[in-house]
């Protein structure tokens, strides 16, 4: 399941990780962010133990969206070792999305 959490850092939060970070940028009032939730839950079961699904809500953190430059809602973006590596945006299936991140993670 993606997990909600409070950081001190996303710097510590990528780092800390000891595999790829799927970081799902989203917004509450998003409709489309909304499906993401049920098909996320579907690829980190498919992808156990091979990632770690976050998510982050825009609104609460707008540093980090306008850091990674987030234009779209939502937008996926894959960390490894703390460097964005993939860039997804938009609604995607369960089954497109883990075939997209399975060769990266």
């Amino acid at each position: 399941m993606a997990v909600k959490k409070q950081f001190s850092s996303f710097q510590d939060l990528l780092s800390g990780s000891d595999v790829p970070v799927l970081v799902d940028f989203y917004a509450t009032w998003c409709g489309p962010c909304q499906m993401m939730s049920p098909i996320l839950e579907n690829v980190n079961t498919q992808l156990k133990g091979r990632l770690q699904v976050v998510k982050i809500d825009t609104d609460k953190y707008p540093h980090l969206a306008s850091q990674y430059q987030i234009h779209a809602l939502p937008t996926l973006v894959l960390f490894k070792n703390a460097q964005p590596v993939e860039r997804i945006e938009g609604v995607l299936p369960a089954e497109q999305l883990v075939q997209r991140l399975q060769s990266l993670v």
